[in-house]
């Protein structure tokens, strides 16, 4: 079956450990995530919701892989834009790797659809987040705000 992937490879002066963390813990990611955050006990088997500022749900699935501070894969289904939500179940694997002093990640976002319309959104949204993240852990501020992203 044809697949639509998105990939992604930033290097961030960090430790594998406070990726991690940063990558788990909602208060963090509401800082890069533009006030958006993730729910879940990130262990393998376990749900996982994305929250929009104003309490939407905009994305749930489950954990299907978590070992920390490696690697963690989700299976993802957009639930608000009736469009991306036919399109079904994603699968965002996200790796990281030290390297030196700094830690490699690696986003890979992928769904079973030619073209998908999904993967379009993602691949404008994932390096906005990433930036962002980079910036938080390595100077403490994101380099960009909710105008910049719109």
């Amino acid at each position: 079956m044809a697949e639509s992937t998105f990939a992604y490879v930033t290097y961030i002066r960090t430790s594998p450990e406070g990726l991690w963390s940063a990558l788990t813990d909602a208060e963090t990611m509401k800082r890069y995530w533009f006030g958006t955050w993730c729910e879940s006990t990130w262990t393998p088997g376990s749900s996982w919701k994305m929250w929009y500022p104003d309490g939407r749900m905009t994305d749930d699935g489950v954990i299907l892989e978590a070992e920390p501070p490696r690697r963690m894969v989700i299976q993802w289904t957009h639930q608000l834009r009736p469009e991306l939500k036919a399109e079904g179940e994603s699968r965002c694997t996200i790796e990281l790797e030290p390297a030196g002093a700094s830690v490699k990640l690696s986003i890979t976002h992928t769904i079973r659809r030619e073209r998908s319309e999904l993967i379009k959104a993602v691949s404008v949204g994932w390096p906005m987040i990433l930036s962002n993240l980079k910036s938080v852990l390595e100077i403490g501020t994101p380099i960009l705000d909710r105008v910049a992203a719109a």
